[in-house]
């Protein structure tokens, strides 16, 4: 995890924390969370997100009961050591080459020859692929 993403997880935890703010529009430094300050900024791009984000997780949910654990697990319900881990990042590496390909040519071409199966889903899936791949990278793929 890069720098960056790990502090600001490690501030997120930690809920004394405040994050000092330095805008471009010559605002003096105060002590806001970054999220409180881009909520206000951004109101409706932060409802978008979050609204993206929830059908983005409704997908995940349904897909993920239709295939279990077993799709991205090997076959099972666990990954048991790095090996395996480093084989379910490949496969999800391929999944998301193959949703980034289709990706590009619905946006080159224009046409969708699969059914019920526009761009946004494609964008949903590519995201969701990322997501599960932070998931088992970080060995949280499992049953419980």
């Amino acid at each position: 995890m890069g720098n960056s993403v790990g502090k600001y997880f490690e501030m997120r935890n930690n809920k004394d924390s405040k994050v000092t703010i330095n805008d471009s529009y010559d605002m003096p430094n105060t002590e806001q969370n970054p999220i409180d300050v881009f909520e206000d900024e951004y109101p409706d791009l932060s409802e978008e997100f979050k609204a993206i984000q929830q059908e983005m997780y409704e997908t995940f949910a349904r897909k993920h009961l239709d295939y279990g654990l077993n799709n991205i697990a090997l076959g099972g319900d666990i990954l048991n050591n790095e090996e395996d881990k480093r084989f379910s990042l490949t496969g999800l590496c391929i999944r998301m080459t193959d949703k980034i390909s289709r990706l590009r040519n619905l946006i080159v071409h224009g046409k969708n020859y699969v059914k019920n199966e526009s761009m946004e889903d494609t964008f949903i899936d590519i995201s969701n692929y990322g997501i599960i791949g932070l998931i088992v990278n970080r060995g949280k793929w499992k049953r419980g």
